[in-house]
């Protein structure tokens, strides 16, 4: 039996499907459609690409109950005292000793620079089925794997294992698979359009190809060890380049074991290693690394004093670079909204997934004035429950870990207390949090600061951490002056019932990147990712993202018909040199021009006339 009942409520359609429709309708239906549209079709290749096992053990450091060294003041911190060369890893969350870590130095940058162009030069002629493979078998490992790598990626960070699942691994496994199903076809051969000459047109086909650049870099932020790391790994290798990772010094102990997986998926394949180098090095070294002629290409996300930096650098190589910076991303709440409920969840998620340390966080929820009143005291109530701690260590549920370090923990202090002398109210948190069982921990509470103003510096200085700010706009164009109003253009979200008006919203505001009635999914769906003003320039992301690794060469040749006649495009007699009648070279050369961009009938007509009398 088949039972569907419509009701109407406050302006919503509202359905209710019964079991027995659900199982003999819509999941046999859905199995269909995977089937018939997803499920890769069998093919010569298939077997080829399929993965392999690999196998690769979890550090210990990552495993359940382990129990490591505490590290305390005035001990926590990057740097080893009396060993300038040395890089110090710890917990942020429980600041638990991962070990010391010897800086990469400038000889060694360039050693893993030769030794990838060496490999490179090999792999830029592998096949796209032998990257599928590769793919293939880290996407394998990763699904069969998540917890320990979640776990990985938490210990490095501070994170949950909730927000490393979500912000690390759904978005790695969804970058693999974008690539291996559109990977190939975007870096196929591109046939365009050719000249729009009548007679050039028809002699001539054009085409772009997308050849490796070589040596490729990309330097990473720390907030998402695995992914920032493996996101450029991914587009690099696909496009046929080798790369070299300089990761955050926060993060080179995670970072270590991720490149060590696909090395172990390299070695698995029998490929070459040296294709994927990682390096880590403090401030002092990284301009070597930025200037060296043997880059190709360098990809940067981080911050606007580090990227003025990797540009002046850069610049001295000429090599091209994409950088992707900070945000003050904002979300734009219209009043038409039926239930602020879950629109609370996704401003909640947006805010305070690993602890607020995300480019696309969402920096500034504008609402309009009912929709204002509608959220404040949800989301007051909230936050008010929110629970702290590392839940790879502890058994209760955890909403929030740990930030980086504390080093901005003054900073975020002083925005708050300038927001309040200037008339916001705080309504949750605002200073550092002492947990009970790891006072060394790096925590910040969760923060709900309302009543905010472009007059104050929280609205106009990106945070990076657990703060929820809350601006009230008269109307849609005010929601939309405030959203532009910064010196960022990263990401907004727009929210609201009627499509047409959110959809208009979108095409005003000045960022790169826009979701409707949705957060931040124009990173998921692997659309071209970067900002616009001070949020950096230049895409990674999709099919932008692995031909921007590519030299676009520029083919043209005979079209295939004349190839096989064996006809050849030459210099007509009249204009050969030397020339005979410079009068009839220039009624060639004039009636050419009429015959294929005049748009009037007889005057085509009497260009072709022209060339067939020689330009006489």
């Amino acid at each position: 039996m088949i039972a569907i009942d419509l009701d109407f409520a406050e302006g919503q359609w509202q359905y209710h499907i019964s079991t027995t429709f659900f199982v003999g309708v819509i999941l046999p239906l859905l199995y269909y459609v995977y089937e018939k549209y997803v499920t890769p079709r069998p093919n010569k290749y298939n077997k080829l690409e399929a993965p392999k096992k690999l196998v690769y053990p979890i550090a210990d450091e990552a495993k359940p109950h382990w129990k490591g060294k505490r590290l305390y003041s005035p001990n926590i911190g990057l740097r080893v005292p009396g060993e300038p060369t040395k890089i110090q890893s710890y917990c942020p969350a429980t600041a638990q000793f991962l070990g010391t870590f010897e800086c990469t130095s400038r000889k060694e940058m360039d050693e893993q620079i030769k030794k990838a162009e060496a490999a490179q030069k090999e792999w830029a002629q592998s096949s796209f089925v032998v990257r599928k493979q590769l793919l293939r078998t880290l996407n394998q490992f990763i699904l069969d794997n998540q917890q320990d790598i979640a776990r990985v990626a938490c210990r490095d960070s501070g994170k949950t294992k909730l927000d490393a699942s979500m912000g690390e691994i759904m978005v790695t496994l969804e970058k693999i698979n974008w690539i291996i199903a559109h990977g190939e076809k975007a870096l196929s051969p591109s046939s365009r359009a050719g000249p729009s000459s009548l007679l050039m047109g028809l002699m001539k086909h054009a085409e772009v190809r997308y050849e490796p650049l070589g040596v490729i870099a990309a330097i990473v932020s720390w907030n998402y060890p695995l992914h920032n790391l493996i996101g450029p790994v991914l587009a690099a290798l696909f496009s046929g380049n080798a790369i070299i990772v300089k990761c955050s010094e926060q993060v080179v102990w995670s970072s270590t074991w991720f490149v060590g997986m696909i090395h172990a998926a390299l070695r698995l394949l029998g490929l070459n290693e040296d294709i994927v180098q990682l390096c880590y090095c403090y401030p002092e070294d990284a301009e070597y690394f930025t200037s060296h002629p043997g880059l190709k290409h360098i990809t940067f996300i981080g911050s606007k004093p580090v990227a003025q930096k990797v540009l002046q650098s850069a610049s001295t190589e000429l090599t091209p670079c994409v950088i992707e910076l900070g945000g003050k991303d904002s979300v734009i709440v219209l009043d038409d909204m039926s239930d602020y409920n879950p629109l609370s969840s996704v401003l909640l998620r947006g805010t305070f997934q690993s602890a607020g340390q995300n480019c696309i966080g969402i920096e500034r929820v504008i609402c309009l004035p009912k929709a204002y009143e509608k959220l404040v005291p949800i989301l007051e109530e909230r936050l008010r429950g929110f629970r702290l701690g590392s839940d790879i260590d502890q058994l209760d549920e955890i909403d929030m870990g740990a930030m980086i370090s504390d080093n901005r923990f003054a900073a975020i202090e002083e925005l708050i207390e300038d927001a309040v002398s200037k008339g916001a109210r705080l309504l949750a948190g605002g200073k550092p949090y002492l947990h009970p069982n790891y006072p060394q921990g790096h925590y910040f509470e969760p923060t709900l600061l309302v009543d905010v103003d472009t007059s104050m510096k929280i609205a106009n200085t990106e945070v990076f951490g657990p703060v929820l700010t809350m601006m009230k706009a008269t109307d849609v164009d005010d929601a939309v002056r405030i959203s532009n109003s910064t010196e960022f253009g990263l990401g907004n979200s727009v929210f609201g019932s009627s499509f047409k008006q959110c959809n208009a919203i979108a095409q005003r505001l000045e960022s790169g990147n826009v979701a409707i009635n949705d957060f931040a999914t124009f990173y998921v769906c692997q659309l071209p990712f970067g900002g616009i003003k001070k949020s950096g320039f230049g895409k990674f992301g999709g099919e932008e993202g692995l031909t921007g690794l590519c030299n676009a060469k520029s083919v043209v040749m005979d079209k295939p018909l004349l190839r096989l006649l064996g006809v050849k495009t030459a210099i007509p007699p009249p204009i050969d040199y030397p020339i005979a009648d410079d009068k009839k070279a220039w009624g060639f050369v004039s009636g050419l021009n009429t015959a294929s961009y005049d748009s009037r009938f007889w005057k085509i007509v009497n260009g072709f006339k022209k060339l067939a009398k020689g330009g006489a």
